[in-house]
């Protein structure tokens, strides 16, 4: 995949404990040079996508992994580099299709992952869907009940059914102006 690595070099997918990926990521690269398979080991990668979320009305950003439990490593695999992976604290085995036989991934799925990782615009949580009640929390419409009747992600609006006048009427809100009941 890079002109600087030996033939036989591929990305391979480990299992970790859930929540540990950051640590086992830590881990491998300590024993990688430790162990002095840093020629044949090349990358450590836990796949993660900014997100935009909004909770309580405040909209932040956070880093979101994209696939909980994996970690990709970019390695040519031996019997010393497979026992330096395997052996490392928090992982519980590679992905394959048995406990000593490990799948790499397609290049052409990598590419796809490591291209998200670089987007630089932040996916929208949407935490919002069709039928939701909701509390207006801001705007001319504060203290308001109503119940979402569209989503749209991109723009981070809802429509949103209110009860004036007798009847059903739709209002067009940010996602920091409800909040979910």
């Amino acid at each position: 995949m890079t002109e600087d690595r030996p033939d036989g070099t591929r990305w391979y997918v480990i299992h970790t404990y859930s929540g540990y990926e950051n640590k086992v990521k830590q881990y491998l690269e300590q024993r990688i040079h430790s162990m002095d398979v840093a020629d044949r080991v090349f990358r450590v990668v836990v796949p993660t996508e900014d997100e935009v979320e909004v909770k309580n009305g405040v909209r932040r950003t956070v880093q979101r992994k994209m696939f909980p439990g994996y970690v990709l490593v970019e390695m040519c695999i031996d019997p010393q580099t497979w026992d330096v992976v395997r052996r490392t604290q928090g992982v519980t085995s590679f992905v394959g299709t048995s406990s000593n036989d490990a799948l790499p991934l397609d290049e052409k799925e990598v590419r796809a992952i490591l291209r998200l990782m670089e987007e630089e615009k932040p996916q929208v949580r949407i935490t919002y869907s069709k039928g939701d009640r909701v509390k207006i929390v801001d705007g001319p419409f504060a203290e308001f009940l109503g119940s979402v009747e569209e989503v749209n992600g991109e723009k981070t609006k809802l429509r949103v059914l209110v009860s004036m006048f007798g009847r059903e009427t739709p209002v067009e809100l940010d996602f920091l102006q409800v909040e979910k009941l």
